[in-house]
């Protein structure tokens, strides 16, 4: 783990030392997800991380031999045959 402190600064920007945005691979104009936790902790994930998530989420709900990319292309298909 690593933890370090920074400051908010001038417009109320927050600036992500170097250390972790090395470690993260974060580059200039990435895009970040910052969560407010309950407990008031905010975690920054990454675009990459933050997308993982979302679909481990998804895949909670959806049982595993459902596709909804075959279900979304089945309605296109028909959709377009209607037309």
């Amino acid at each position: 783990m690593i933890a370090e402190v920074t400051k908010l600064t001038n417009g109320n920007r927050v600036v992500i030392p170097a250390v972790i945005r090395k470690s993260l691979g974060l580059r200039v104009g990435d895009a970040v997800t910052l969560v407010l936790q309950n407990n008031g902790e905010v975690r920054l994930l990454t675009q990459a991380e933050a997308i993982r998530q979302a679909q481990q989420l998804v895949r909670q709900q959806i049982p595993a031999n459902r596709s909804l990319v075959e279900e979304l292309l089945a309605e296109r298909r028909e959709e377009a045959g209607r037309e």
